[in-house]
């Protein structure tokens, strides 16, 4: 994995937006940031001291993950239970993708309900827009 096939899994998940905040970084959002949306990840694209990528783990994961040498608590977000790796390499591909969809998957149900019927109205909005 790199950052660029990273991107492209995580604009593929459902109701997903991109910005680039705080220099170099691509931070990927369920939701619009502007409307109440939450990050989930973030990839670094200087590397260096704060990692490649960070992450929303969960508590149970960020534990088991912090374990291993490639991955650290991520800075500024640990609290949160976000975890960074120093590198790519850290995960295989397969890994990546599942490690990327739980934390889409942590952050989404942390949504207050109205967030999500947002996101659904306006999915299906887009969906009649396209079949008209």
């Amino acid at each position: 994995m790199d950052a660029e096939r990273a991107r492209t899994f995580l604009l593929s998940l459902p109701h997903v937006r991109e910005t680039v905040q705080w220099g170099d970084n691509l931070v990927f959002w369920v939701g619009e940031k502007t409307f109440g949306g939450r990050m989930f990840c973030l990839i670094n694209l200087d590397g260096g001291k704060h990692g490649a990528i960070s992450f929303a783990a969960g508590p149970e994961r960020f534990a088991e993950l912090q374990e291993s040498e490639n991955f650290f608590p991520a800075p500024y977000f640990a609290r949160a239970h976000w975890i960074a790796a120093r590198e790519w390499s850290a995960a295989r591909n397969a890994e990546w993708e599942e490690l990327l969809r739980n934390a889409y998957a942590i952050v989404h149900a942390k949504l207050p309900k109205r967030g999500k019927t947002m996101l659904e109205q306006a999915h299906s909005e887009r969906n009649e827009r396209k079949g008209r």
